[in-house]
């Protein structure tokens, strides 16, 4: 049976603000207190896309933490899949207020029990993307090539027949709804954060034709063929995604005058622009353009826990889709966190003492799933 939105009050802490999900502490720079992770490449010969493209070889990097484990008739039992959003990689849940929270002894997702799975999704980090060289020639990947790609690399590669628990943050959350629809007898569970499992449409969509466009329409861009990075279309695409990503309170909070705005505001832009290059940003969002998976929710068998935050610009919860949707899964449950003065909209998604007590429940809910 589906239950709909709860909101309850939680103790949060800090957060990124942008849905790049740049984070601030590596664990080179801290004491980690999970397993040391473990870095691969793996490269798909011939991946067809579903536009009809195909690339000879698609590199997938990736991370995985901690030892996979099978039973003894040979299913995989602890693998957790977690993705990144939209600019991420799987590197950025190394911040101490993700992976301190969950991956270390005793926490829900110990390493020292699960085997973490943590991929750059194809266009982003270390995977095959347009900045390697092809740029517009490379493949106009969807949603649904990119977790086929994370498909083949968990199977293929690390040999993983079955996940314990399939999460991710927005554009992640947004693939964990695929990999529930497209893989329902894969996963003992589902978290998608900070995601909606509809058509992109309206001021979302609005929203990413206008980072596009802007890119598109920079003189300097040449079709993709450009030799420095376009800076008017790439410092105009940097303007949108700082509001979608921003929240009223915090940013009052860090920038309280006119000249702490400007300041906030102009080493934002900058700092964005600097570590983006446009055709991948062009990609990314373009990339979302197929993303429907409403007209099949009916498919999903897995226990689904769906978390999204009330200031989260990208996802208002004043539109009741949320509502609408989970209605229609069959073991889903909708969570709507509240505002409050710790919250950071779109990024609350990351800060995982937030949330980390409906994952809790997921897990020791779906836990008798986990032999079906």
């Amino acid at each position: 049976m589906s239950i709909l939105s709860t909101r309850i009050p939680l103790t949060l802490i800090i957060v990124v603000a942008t849905c790049t999900l740049a984070f601030s502490q590596t664990t080179s720079e801290r004491q980690r207190n999970y397993p040391a992770p473990v870095e691969g490449d793996y490269t798909i010969n011939d991946f067809k896309f579903r536009s009809g493209e195909t690339l000879p070889e698609l590199k997938l990097h990736y991370f995985t933490i901690g030892t996979p484990a099978k039973d003894n008739s040979g299913v995989t039992r602890n693998a957790v899949l977690i993705m990144h959003g939209t600019g991420g990689t799987g590197a950025q849940f190394f911040s101490a207020q993700f992976a301190d929270i969950l991956f270390g002894p005793g926490q829900l997702l110990d390493a020292t029990k699960y085997f973490i799975i943590l991929p750059d999704a194809i266009g982003h980090g270390r995977s095959s993307k347009p900045s390697n060289g092809l740029h517009l020639k490379f493949p106009h990947y969807t949603y649904d090539d990119m977790v086929l790609a994370q498909y083949r690399l968990i199977t293929e590669k690390l040999g993983v027949n079955h996940l314990r628990l399939v999460m991710g943050t927005s554009m992640g959350g947004m693939h964990t709804w695929v990999w529930g629809e497209t893989y329902p007898d894969f996963m003992d569970a589902l978290m998608p954060l900070a995601s909606m499992p509809v058509e992109i449409a309206g001021r979302n969509r609005i929203m990413r034709k206008m980072i596009m466009d802007a890119i598109r329409n920079d003189p300097s861009w040449n079709n993709g063929e450009y030799k420095t990075q376009p800076v008017q279309g790439m410092t105009a695409a940097q303007n949108i995604l700082l509001l979608m990503g921003s929240a009223p309170l915090p940013w009052h909070k860090q920038a309280p005058t006119r000249d702490a705005a400007d300041k906030f505001y102009e080493e934002r832009v900058k700092s964005g622009v600097m570590r983006s290059d446009a055709n991948d940003m062009l990609y990314y969002f373009d990339s979302s353009r197929e993303y429907n998976p409403s007209p099949t929710l009916e498919k999903i068998k897995a226990p689904l826990m769906a978390i999204n935050s009330a200031d989260d610009l990208i996802n208002p919860p004043e539109l009741g889709i949320m509502e609408r949707e989970i209605k229609r899964v069959k073991n889903g449950r909708y969570v709507l966190l509240p505002i409050t003065d710790q919250t950071r909209g779109h990024g609350t998604h990351t800060i995982a003492s937030i949330w980390q007590g409906y994952l809790k429940e997921l897990l020791e809910n779906s836990n008798q799933n986990s032999d079906r």
